[in-house]
């Protein structure tokens, strides 16, 4: 192109005036060509920094290339236990007894009333992090089997043993013996992910083999019911069999594990949901350690603060974990009670409730931690020995009768609610634990407040205004309490079978 030419370009690329370079066309050669070779030089560079800021691939088959054989096809064997039996057919020790087998013996297993036991299979991806053969992949695709196949990208088999499992995110670590390295992907920082960045998922969808499909991170941070759920969504392709693959970035690091899609069908719609990374690591860590999981545990029950309930407890902001129950446990230990607001735990901020139960399992068991409490308007800095999620989830707590014999009592209407004071009789039905108090509900106005915020029949008050309500005379003394306050609401501790929630309900629906 001739230099006139190019220099028409570059003015109309910079929207320069032609007389903000005239000077370049005149007799002064080498400024002028100084000026072209600059100005051409920060075009090309400003357009490759466009093309690398939108991350879109001329093509995937490089890295593909590159991180296949990394990928793995798991296919496991689970025995279905059947019966082996005429079972309901004749009774036990009939003289017909010998017929029916022999018949069904016949038809083979499976035909007659007194199946026998059978082979069942299952299919799904997975994926090598360390040349020594450890493999990651779904806890639901090896849940139950008896034997565990992996098949490599290179055409060979091999046999499988399981390390550990953690149900909660769905994660299973397996172990293959192989006679080489085997190739292996590193894991990457799934928390500097963003929307909209180009991702590629690899696996095994439908049983038909090793398979790629690409698309972008659509969404982050994704809760689909788990409570340490934190999931990628993508609009890469993910079907059936995908379970348990990767989902890698641009540089050909895993940043989530392929669990789970939403579908009407069964089939890829664009929506499917991968693990990040960041989750799956540290539960890799523990699975190789110690062959199963070691999350933190602070002891108590809480919920998230919401405005009515900010409002009623005169906070400021709805930020913070609120303490619903301290069962005995490392928080009892420490002081904490129902009703302290958490809004910091080891040295960062608590946002909520879901923030503040991934804050605490990913911390090391036994550690002392500082916990901020917001008590009554006040706050309070407790230190916390945290003891072990699994040991606490699998202890089972003891139930007693209450002695006390309790005089029939009568019931009271107030805030939409009919109330009556907790008998030991009551106590048993709902099946509560002696220590629990309170008033029992026992009918809802459907057109009040309280019935649209939940409450039902067979809930009961211990608390009101965070203080302990043992008859109607204690609710109304609380009524009255925040009204001299001036507070629109009243805070209202309710346990429905054991289980503790805040509710805010607001006086003027007396």
């Amino acid at each position: 192109m001739k230099a006139a030419a190019r220099l028409i370009l570059i003015e109309k690329e910079f929207n320069l005036k032609p007389q903000a370079i005239a000077r370049t066309r005149g007799n002064a050669t080498p400024l002028r060509l100084f000026w072209l070779s600059t100005l051409s030089m920060i075009l090309i560079l400003s357009t490759s920094l466009m093309a690398a800021a939108q991350g879109a691939p001329n093509s995937f088959a490089e890295l593909a290339s590159r991180i296949s054989p990394s990928v793995v096809n798991i296919t496991t064997s689970t025995t279905v236990a059947g019966r082996t039996g005429p079972q309901g057919i004749v009774p036990e020790g009939s003289p017909f007894e010998d017929f029916f087998r022999e018949f069904q013996d016949r038809n083979g297993p499976g035909t007659g009333p007194g199946e026998r036991p059978r082979q069942s299979s299952a299919l799904g991806s997975g994926f090598v992090i360390s040349e020594d053969g450890y493999v990651v992949t779904n806890n639901h695709v090896i849940d139950g089997a008896d034997e565990i196949q992996v098949e490599f990208f290179e055409g060979f088999e091999l046999p499988a043993t399981l390390v550990g499992t953690d149900p909660n995110t769905d994660i299973a670590l397996l172990k293959v013996e192989a006679e080489t390295p085997l190739k292996f992907v590193n894991f990457g920082d799934s928390d500097v992910a963003q929307v909209g960045d180009w991702v590629m998922a690899m696996g095994n969808p439908l049983g038909q083999g090793f398979s790629v499909s690409a698309g972008i991170v659509s969404a982050r941070n994704r809760a689909l019911s788990g409570t340490y759920d934190d999931y990628i969504q993508t609009d890469a392709a993910i079907n059936r069999g995908n379970s348990g693959g990767p989902l890698f970035n641009m540089d050909g690091a895993v940043i989530g594990v392929n669990t789970a899609i939403l579908s009407p069908n069964g089939g890829s719609i664009g929506i499917g949901f991968s693990m990040a990374s960041n989750v799956v690591q540290r539960v890799v860590t523990q699975l190789k350690e110690f062959g199963e999981t070691r999350r933190g545990w602070l002891g108590v029950r809480i919920q998230d603060v919401t405005d009515d309930v900010a409002e009623a407890m005169g906070l400021d902001s709805t930020v913070g974990a609120l303490v619903t129950d301290v069962p005995e446990g490392p928080a009892m230990e420490a002081g904490m009670k129902s009703g302290d607001v958490i809004v910091s735990f080891d040295g960062r901020d608590v946002a909520d409730t879901r923030g503040l139960v991934r804050q605490v399992g990913n911390t090391e068991v036994g550690k002392t931690v500082r916990v901020v409490v917001n008590r009554e308007g006040s706050t309070e800095t407790l230190r916390i020995k945290l003891g072990r999620r699994e040991e606490a989830e699998s202890a089972m707590p003891a139930s007693q009768t209450d002695p006390e014999q309790e005089e029939e009592p009568s019931e009271t209407d107030l805030l939409g609610l009919t109330l009556v004071p907790l008998t030991a009789e009551m106590r048993d039905e709902l099946q509560l634990a002696e220590s629990v108090k309170g008033l029992a509900v026992t009918e809802v106005d459907e057109g009040s407040e309280a019935f649209e915020k939940g409450l039902r029949a067979g809930d009961v008050i211990t608390e009101a205004g965070q203080s302990a309500v043992l008859s109607v005379s204690d609710l109304q003394d609380r009524i009255d309490e925040a009204e001299e306050a001036g507070r629109k609401s009243l805070l209202l501790l309710v346990r429905r079978g054991g289980d503790p929630r805040f509710v805010a309900l607001s006086l003027s629906s007396e």
